[in-house]
């Protein structure tokens, strides 16, 4: 640690007290330490439990020339989780700012800090009486609210867009000064929870992916919970009817018959949600052999794809929208389309056991993987899908799941691209061509994601207990990734794994970043590399 750090270190506690200044090894080794390698080391962790310590923090950073790397809770699994993108930051957590300071019951928004996370804001809304519904992802529930919105992720309802869902960031920038964006620039502005735009430049944008500001507060829009929900399930035997699916379904989307995201997984992706790599009917021998997989999705009953969407609205609107579905859907080479309410799934776990036998299916362990997406679809956040990550580990999931301790292995690459089947095809064409060079199960989901647009999560896992392993997935994940850009197919989000491994952009978009980047944080103090090289 050089003398800057040590000084500022003096400063930090000083500033917000001596016990959330962390500099204990096995401490600092938890957060160097991601779901592949990183070689990143981290002097110390500094944890601001307001936004004026946030600005304190940031001022004394620059004082010492010290290098800040923010994160919300640190759930940021296959992207790097809590490793900064440089060597040599100390990490700012924001988890003690934890407050939801506003809840809106009539137009249906809540203004949170960054340390709110999926479980705080759902168990809010349930003793709320649930008549909002927030959006969930299938991460971890207890991954910052503000953290996936900055990343501009996504989740599964009709606000599945996260960032399109959002209004008044407060936020403080690298020299400690904070602003309000939209319309909170004005003192007393009503409009600055529910509009998201404001008078003049638009800069919402500039704080998510990039190193340009820390985000300190906003509004997420809610969902109003709708007077009936259905969900709906069904499978493709063969790979290649993935890209007429797709084109039959875009209509439904281009419409409004369909208003959530729709995920569409295969065959890899399903069983891994639910059970460890079949190490005993293998012989240990990896990638898993096309038979047994095929084998393993007759007993399970799932496809060479799986799709799953859900219908909002009245009971005469849903029932309008399933039979435009049904009508739509007879055009692709579907099988078994299912639809599902609560009604029904009280029904299937109450007889679970006769329904194995007079299916002949292990209805018990359909159900395992059922309810997690079908809990999705309604805002519901859930830890189930984390359980994937431990797919090659010998041992399975624990009890308690830290995937970044019992060295998990996981990146992801998300590509994203036009809603059209020719362009999912040769996506999952690309994947299987890189992942068979690998050894390594390609595990896709597709998710149409807006009217327009769709985007693939694809999944590198492996155990990184196996020596070599960590240096022969990042090769994967280096070929994967250069392959797809060549293409065309550019990730709509990056971990720090990726950052500095996309082609250059235009020179004049590279200009004017780094005109921003020198104007805001002139001391390059805060996120060094993150989005911006």
């Amino acid at each position: 640690m050089n003398i800057n750090s040590e000084n500022a270190l003096t400063d930090f506690r000083k500033a917000i007290g001596i016990e959330h200044v962390i500099i204990d090894n096995q401490v600092l080794s938890e957060y160097q330490t991601a779901t592949f390698a990183t070689q990143q080391t981290i002097p110390a962790v500094i944890r601001p439990g307001n936004r004026n310590e946030v600005e304190t923090c940031l001022r004394i950073a620059n004082q010492h020339k010290t290098p800040i790397y923010p994160i919300s809770t640190g759930k940021n699994i296959g992207y790097g989780s809590r490793v900064p993108t440089a060597d040599g930051c100390i990490v700012m957590e924001l988890s003690r700012l934890n407050k939801i300071i506003e809840y809106n019951d009539k137009l249906g928004y809540v203004t949170l800090q960054p340390g709110v996370t999926q479980r705080m804001l759902y168990k809010f809304l349930q003793d709320h009486q649930g008549k909002f519904w927030m959006d969930a992802t299938g991460g971890p529930m207890d991954h910052s609210i503000i953290g996936n919105i900055a990343e501009r992720g996504f989740g599964h309802t009709p606000y599945g867009d996260h960032f399109a869902h959002v209004s008044g960031m407060e936020v403080v920038l690298p020299n400690g000064d904070c602003i309000h964006t939209g319309q909170g620039r004005f003192a007393g502005a009503k409009a600055t929870p529910i509009y998201r735009w404001g008078v003049g430049p638009f800069f919402d944008g500039l704080f998510t992916q990039s190193n340009l500001g820390v985000i300190t507060e906003l509004t997420v829009w809610l969902m109003p919970a709708p007077a009936y929900f259905q969900s709906f399930f069904f499978s493709l035997d063969k790979y290649e009817d993935l890209a007429i699916t797709i084109d039959v379904l875009r209509p439904l989307f281009l419409d409004g018959t369909i208003k959530s995201a729709m995920h569409i997984a295969n065959d890899y992706k399903v069983l891994s949600s639910f059970q460890r790599y079949p190490w005993d009917k293998t012989n240990g021998q990896t990638p898993l052999p096309e038979q047994l997989l095929h084998e393993l999705g007759k007993s399970w009953d799932f496809g060479a794809w799986s799709a799953a969407g859900a219908l909002y609205g009245t009971r005469q609107e849903v029932a309008l929208a399933r039979k435009k579905i049904k009508r739509q859907l007879r055009k692709a080479p579907i099988k078994k389309l299912r639809f599902l309410d609560d009604v029904m799934l009280k029904v299937a776990e109450k007889f679970q056991k006769p329904l194995k036998y007079l299916l002949r299916l292990d209805f018990p362990e359909m159900l395992k993987v059922l309810k997690p997406v079908y809990h999705l679809t309604k805002g519901i956040p859930t830890d189930e899908i984390v359980s994937s990550l431990y797919w090659r580990k010998p041992e399975g999931a624990p009890h308690t799941i830290n995937p970044e301790n019992d060295r998990c292995g996981l990146m992801w690459i998300a590509p994203i691209a036009p809603t059209d089947g020719l362009y999912a095809q040769e996506i999952w064409e690309i994947t299987q061509e890189v992942f068979s060079r690998y050894d390594y199960e390609p595990a896709i989901s597709i998710t149409l994601l807006t009217e327009r647009a769709m985007d693939s999560i694809i999944s590198i896992t492996y155990d990184r207990d196996i020596p070599g392993e960590d240096e022969k997935a990042m090769q994967c994940h280096d070929e994967l990734l250069k392959k797809l850009t060549n293409k065309g197919y550019f990730p709509y989000r990056l971990g720090v794994q990726s950052m500095d491994k996309l082609p250059q952009p235009e020179v004049e978009y590279l200009t004017f970043l780094r005109k921003i980047k020198e104007t805001l944080d002139p001391n390059a103090i805060l996120a060094v590399g993150r989005y911006n090289k």
